[in-house]
């Protein structure tokens, strides 16, 4: 037991340094040698907790993102609140994770403008390989978000606690304020997102019936 508890430490460890190197570097410039260094281990020992920088950055997303849709689902399943309070709720959880992973949002970002900017870059042909990348993991994970705050939606109507709205229209006002936050963490370098939740409870309450 105390070995699996030294082990997760010291990933956690690394992944802190990794995005050190990926903040100061950038993805493409940081090298696997470069995040050894930094956590003070040699390349060998990296190898035993991530085989390269790519799985590194995976891991660091599928964190976050894994920690936002559990957040999300305990929220859904709660049924002693109503549905516009669960989705209130949800955008507010999202925002706190947000907030505490903001460093990670701009490695993030410097990623995604990276990637985009790039002239050369190809959708892979291996499928295993696509499955792999940061930027395919991050959509996925984007699409099941928006999938989720719609069916809240959906069934706010159809309990007579939503107004009959477009589904598509209230599901972009409502990740739109998720949008925001990210933009204010990784772009502005707000310290908190804060300010946005007058703005949750206007857009929520707007759907209230």
């Amino acid at each position: 037991m105390a070995i699996i508890v030294e082990h997760d430490k010291r990933r956690k460890r690394i992944l802190g340094k990794a995005l050190d190197v990926f903040m100061e570097e950038g993805f493409e410039n940081a090298t696997y040698q470069k995040i050894a260094d930094r956590c003070q281990i040699t390349r060998t020992t990296l190898y035993l907790y991530f085989r390269n920088k790519r799985e590194i950055f995976n891991y660091s997303i599928k964190q976050l993102l894994g920690d936002v849709e559990k957040d999300i689902l305990h929220v859904k399943g709660d049924n002693t609140l109503s549905f516009p309070d669960k989705i209130k709720k949800t955008i507010s959880v999202i925002l706190n994770r947000l907030e505490e992973n903001k460093r990670l949002l701009s490695v993030i970002l410097d990623y995604l403008l990276s990637i985009s900017r790039s002239s050369t870059n190809k959708a892979p042909q291996n499928t295993n390989e696509g499955d792999s990348l940061p930027d395919i993991r991050i959509r996925r994970r984007t699409i099941r978000l928006r999938h989720i705050l719609a069916t809240m939606v959906i069934e706010g109507i159809k309990a007579g606690e939503i107004k009959k709205m477009d589904v598509a229209t209230a599901d972009n006002l409502l990740y739109g304020l998720i949008e925001t936050a990210i933009f204010q963490l990784a772009v502005l370098k707000r310290k908190s997102v804060r300010e946005l939740t007058n703005a949750v409870e206007l857009a929520v309450n707007s759907l209230r019936t």
